[in-house]
Formats: C-alpha cells, structure tokens, sequence
C-alpha cells in the first residue's frame, strides 16, 4: 500500500527547504549581521533588518544554488540595508523638521571607551562611502574574505575588485585624517 502520494512529498520538500534554511541562518547570521551594521545598518535595527535578510531567503533559497547562499544572502543583505537607510534618512528628516529645539549635544567622547570611539567612527566612515566601494572594504577588510571570492560573490572582474578597494582603503583614510583634524581642532580651540 502506497501513502502519502504527492501530499506525503510535497510534505517532505517542505522539511527538506526548512531544514536548509535552519542551517543557512545557523551559519550565515553573524555574517549577515555583520553586513548589516557595515553599511550603515544602526544596532537596534539590526536584528529586524537581519530577520528580514533571512525571510527572503525562506522565499527564494530553492532557486539559489547551494555555493551561492553566502553571495546571496550578502547581496539581499546590501539591498536590505539600503532600505533601511532610505528609512532612516526619512524618520530623522521628519524629526528634524518637528524639532523645535536646537540639538543637544550628546555624551562626549571623552567620556567613551576607545573602542566605542573607534567603532563610531568605522560605522561613520562606512555611512559616507559609497555602497560600491562599501562592498569591497567590508568584504576585504573586515570579512577578511579574498579578492577572488569578491570577485564570484559581487560577480565583478578581480581588476574590479583591486580597483574599489584601492579606492575605498583612499576614502577610509581620508575620512580618519579629517576626523584626527577635527579633534585636534578642537582640542587646540579648548587648550
């Protein structure tokens, strides 16, 4: 006696698609969390922005290939993120424009760790790269994944790769020499 026909296997399909989506969020999530927060993902939209990572990749992970999923995945979780940003941008220009208040300064940095500072500063350094070249600099730098594997990831050719990160390590360090100017401009107003 034959059970389950085609209910029986769609059933098992179904089991089969939910357990790889269990291991691809068990092995990519730190990764797509990561992504998140290098292009310009804020802490506390993090977690949601992430959870929206991995409920298109619940739509869509039958038709990507299983060498594919990290590629994938970073690449849902660029456009993610340019979402949220878009948001962002949106909530702090209706904030700003219903502030009546001028803004308050906020806690100053001499009263943060070195390694809040350091952070801050990388998150805005990130924010005013351009998404390009943001890719590149996360994957490389702080990923520490290799030219050719960018190269297959972004689907680009490894020239291509050299080149933005070449000018994305430029526009990192021109952003951290005009921080250091700015703080000792105003460690020289105060002194």
């Amino acid at each position: 006696m034959i059970t389950g026909g085609r209910a029986g296997l769609a059933d098992r399909k179904m089991s089969i698609e939910s357990a790889r989506l269990t291991r691809v969020a068990q092995e990519h999530l730190d990764f797509v969390w990561r992504c998140l927060r290098r292009f310009g993902v804020p802490a506390a939209d993090a977690d949601d922005a992430a959870q929206q990572v991995f409920l298109v990749a619940a739509d869509k992970l039958a038709d990507v290939p299983v060498e594919r999923e990290r590629a994938f995945l970073f690449a849902t979780a660029a456009r993610i993120a340019a979402n949220a940003r878009r948001s962002i941008r949106r909530r702090q220009t209706a904030y700003d424009s219903l502030s009546q208040a001028p803004e308050e300064p906020g806690v100053s940095q001499d009263e943060l760790s070195d390694q809040l500072r350091a952070r801050a500063l990388l998150d805005q350094v990130m924010a005013d790269m351009p998404d390009d070249l943001r890719e590149v600099f996360v994957l490389f730098e702080i990923e520490e994944i290799s030219i050719q594997d960018i190269a297959t990831t972004l689907d680009i050719p490894i020239g291509t790769v050299g080149s933005r990160l070449r000018r994305a390590r430029q526009a990192f360090q021109q952003a951290v020499t005009r921080h250091r100017a700015r703080i000792g401009f105003r460690q020289g107003a105060v002194g």
